[in-house]
């Protein structure tokens, strides 16, 4: 089978490209090859390479400049997506849509199911639910896979736990909010759970996120740095009204995989423990 990646140089895409070609022909695509955000560019590339399996990871990610500038998010989220969306429908394609459990308003107390509705609050959240929509619009087969509190990366790892690790190397304090809730996820797991989600044939919508109960930010940054062995630092909880941000964040993000569970294919290891081994193997290569 021929998969063709967006947004291979992400993340996500770093880590989900060498698992995909293990079994499969990867054509990784970013920006430079295929930039979603062009309908003529997009249809070219797809109708060249013919794959049997997109996986659309490209995306605008950062939450705070969408909320900026909603022209960037719905253009690349939404219009991206439906570009990407159609020119599988033209040469049969399935589709992988990587969202967010953030496309929910985060005033559940427990964690999100797929069968709860859908309320975003931030430009970010409604752009990509809106891609959401889109590929159920446009296909017949697709699976949309919503992730949680996502790191991995190593290098490319510009998010919490690169920035804990960073912070609590050099300051003897680091402030941490302890009002919002989430369910991290590494990017290997996420990437070996996709593999296993395509072989199945079983389209629809996924949660795919670390098992366990869902932590508040300032748990997860807790587990971090006993993951790093780093003793020198101590952290403070504040509110999130400290660090007003221009983005709504939900208070709940955390998630259940029960769609997985349902099907008894919920391999997603517990959150701790995978957050271990990839920040003993982030210390390793740093």
């Amino acid at each position: 089978m021929r998969v063709l990646v967006t947004g291979a140089k992400g993340m996500l895409g770093s880590e989900l490209c060498p698992i995909f070609g293990q079994q499969y022909e990867v054509v990784a695509t970013d920006i430079e090859e295929m930039d979603v955000r062009d309908p003529q560019t997009v249809l070219k590339t797809v109708r060249a390479i013919q794959p049997q399996l997109v996986v659309h990871l490209a995306a605008a990610t950062d939450v705070d400049e969408c909320e900026r500038d909603p022209d960037l998010a719905y253009l690349t989220n939404a219009i991206g997506t439906r570009n990407v969306a159609l020119a599988c429908q033209q040469v049969g394609a399935e589709m992988v849509y990587l969202s967010t459990i953030s496309v929910f308003d985060g005033t559940k107390c427990t964690p999100y199911i797929e069968f709860d509705a859908p309320n975003p609050q931030s430009i970010y959240s409604r752009s990509k639910h809106e891609g959401e929509l889109i590929v159920q619009r446009l296909l017949n087969r697709f699976y949309i896979v919503r992730a949680g509190w996502m790191y991995g990366g190593f290098g490319k790892d510009k998010k919490f736990v690169g920035k804990i690790i960073s912070l609590a190397k050099v300051r003897p304090v680091v402030t941490v909010v302890d009002d919002k809730f989430g369910s991290p996820t590494y990017t290997l797991d996420i990437s070996r759970g996709l593999l296993e989600l395509v072989q199945t044939g079983l389209c629809g919508t996924y949660h795919m996120v670390g098992t366990g109960s869902p932590c508040s930010r300032l748990e997860y940054a807790g587990a971090i740095l006993e993951a790093a062995g780093i003793t020198t630092c101590r952290l403070e909880a504040v509110s999130s009204a400290r660090f007003p941000l221009p983005a709504h964040r939900p208070r709940m993000e955390g998630a259940r995989n029960y769609h997985l569970e349902l099907m008894g294919m919920n391999h997603m290891r517990p959150w701790r423990a995978a957050l271990q081994e990839y920040v003993g193997a982030l210390l390793r290569e740093s």
